[in-house]
């Protein structure tokens, strides 16, 4: 389809676009939000309300400018709700400005309403259908041919103002000239690329696109000339944005009564309820307004709504416009020689169905066995349990999607840990309040978890270190901490967690393998004064050796001595004789 940009990187799987869609055409993938297109009707309340900004509108802009910029005429097709979202001093205005970023021609698509009013008005002088819903709303198309095709009998077999103005503006100017359709509607994008009748619009802009282009070129409308419109006035058929605009144009060219009774519905869900309503047949003989956004187009899901009051807008221009009709005789020419029949077609998705048994299997998974365990809060977009079993049946939505089974699954894992890690874990604040307090720690601190939460941190140790981490946001890994009072030693790890903005901590109780380490430690002290002892005992039995071998050698060395000169002697006394 190429309109509503979906960026799921920004996804944050808030279920706020499956919440606020009245027709569940968001699905839910791999935890982000996806637009299901042959289910989506446009009505843009997705993009309206996600908070991450991550459903835009696909821009025709550059199209429109590549047209003029290759001197390809092209016409506007001005939506009548111009005249309570753009600022000018003078209709004219308007006119000069889109002139001045080189449009061709100008032209209100209220002609194309004066054309579609005239329809209407031979409709409901047959009286041949039962009921007739009016066509201008794509959206509220959508509605009826997807989600209720039963209804299509009473969709009016007309085309839109848009299209039978593109088709009016081709007729006269020539099929090579390029018309642009400029109003406040997302859905005009998908009927403009209608098979049925995608010739007639080339490109859609929203008052947002030529806003920021008129800024880009410097141009103030207010500042721009007043070049009149040169096409015949469309009178009456300028109410069709605001809410009643259709039969206020239908009963203002009205010569004789009809028997339908007339009405109006706007808004998303009001739509859905009539059709509900009409199902049952509860609606006959009416001739029915619908549009699908609250307020009628003025509040479509491209305009700016900052500064724009609807019901200004609203009373602004029922007041300046005139209940005058379009005279037949100006209508006529283009009445007899174009057609603007339109045939609606059943787009019904054909969905498969789980039984009771699957239902009831995938509700088992989200812990959902009894029937008062159905909440049916809605937090996951869902209205029922069951409906949103049906839809991950159907591969729209995920298990856990489910919010209170997922917050049940997370407090029931975090007070498993609590309850029982073998390690003590605190939580405390900025101002060291403990906040979290493992059931363990009763043992080390002889304080239960009721007692510890209701305390300050330095009123159970001292919180200098978890201070240092929560000023510092530097994490404090593997420190040995002995607490002489408890008589035990810890291996501590402290953590800033920034985005709760609180110091986590877990003590490993190391006192054990401290005791047995220190056992160790006087086992190896005793074995070292042992062998000292053995040491020493063997240098007192060397130096007893050595002196008794000292002595031995000095006796041996005398008598040795002795003996040499006893012979010496003797040596000399042979010779002398």
């Amino acid at each position: 389809m190429g309109i509503i940009d979906f960026k799921s990187i920004k996804c944050k799987h808030c279920y706020k676009c499956v919440r606020n869609c009245e027709v569940k055409a968001v699905m839910i993938k791999d935890e982000r939000a996806e637009i299901m297109e042959d289910k989506c009707i446009l009505c843009g309340k997705c993009m309206k309300v996600c908070p991450q900004s991550a459903k835009t509108l696909i821009s025709d802009l550059e199209l429109v400018k590549g047209y003029i910029k290759a001197g390809i005429p092209a016409v506007i097709s001005l939506a009548p709700s111009y005249m309570g979202l753009l600022p000018y001093e003078s209709i004219g205005q308007i006119n000069g400005a889109l002139r001045k970023l080189g449009f061709f021609d100008v032209r209100e698509t209220a002609e194309g309403a004066a054309l579609v009013t005239a329809e209407y008005a031979g409709l409901l002088k047959e009286g041949k259908m039962e009921n007739i819903i009016t066509t201008c709303c794509p959206s509220v198309n959508d509605l009826i041919e997807i989600y209720y095709p039963s209804l299509i009998p009473y969709l009016a077999p007309v085309v839109s103002p848009m299209i039978a103005h593109g088709k009016m503006i081709k007729e006269e100017m020539g099929p090579e000239v390029k018309v642009v359709f400029l109003g406040p509607c997302i859905a005009k994008k998908k009927e403009s690329q209608d098979s049925r009748h995608g010739e007639y619009i080339d490109a859609v802009l929203n008052f947002n696109d030529i806003l920021r282009w008129l800024s880009e070129e410097d141009i103030s409308i207010e500042d721009c000339e007043d070049i009149p419109f040169a096409s015949f006035n469309p009178r009456v058929n300028r109410l069709y944005p605001v809410t009643n605009g259709v039969v206020n144009s239908v009963l203002a060219g009205q010569k004789e009564k009809d028997g339908y009774r007339k009405f109006y519905v706007h808004g998303s869900r009001n739509c859905i309820d009539l059709c509900e309503s009409m199902v049952r047949g509860d609606i006959q003989g009416c001739f029915i307004e619908m549009n699908m956004c609250s307020g009628g187009c003025i509040k479509g899901p491209a305009v700016d709504t900052g500064g724009i009051s609807r019901f200004k807008v609203k009373l602004d221009m029922e007041e300046s416009i005139k209940r005058e009709p379009v005279p037949e005789e100006e209508l006529h020419e283009v009445m007899e020689a174009l057609s603007f029949g339109k045939r609606f077609a059943d787009r019904a998705p054909r969905e498969k169905r789980p039984t009771e048994v699957q239902i009831q299997d995938i509700l088992k998974q989200i812990g959902k066995t009894r029937p008062e365990d159905e909440l049916n809060c809605g937090a996951c977009g869902y209205s029922t349990c069951r409906e949103k079993a049906v839809a991950v049946f159907q591969k729209k939505a995920e298990l856990n999607m489910c919010i209170p089974f997922m917050n049940e699954k997370a407090e029931s894992l975090s007070n498993l840990v609590m309850e029982t890690s073998p390690n003590i874990v605190l939580i405390v604040d900025k101002d060291m309040k403990i906040l979290e307090y493992s059931a363990v720690g009763e043992k080390y601190f002889g304080k239960n978890r009721q007692e510890a939460l209701d305390m300050y941190l330095y009123e159970l140790i001292d919180p200098s270190d978890f201070q240092w981490v929560y000023d510092s946001h530097q994490n404090i890994h593997g420190k040995k901490v002995t607490y002489g009072e408890y008589r035990f030693s810890t291996l501590q790890n402290i953590v800033y967690i920034e985005k709760e903005d609180v110091v986590l901590a877990t003590f490993i109780d190391i006192t054990r393998a401290e005791e047995e380490a220190r056992q160790e430690y006087e086992k190896k002290l005793e074995t070292i004064e042992l062998a000292q002892k053995v040491i020493h005992k063997q240098m007192m039995v060397a130096q007893e050796i050595a002196g008794l071998l000292g002595e031995t050698t000095a006796e041996t060395k005398i008598t040795l001595t002795k003996l040499c000169r006893s012979l010496l002697e003797e040596g000399s006394e042979s010779e002398v004789r």
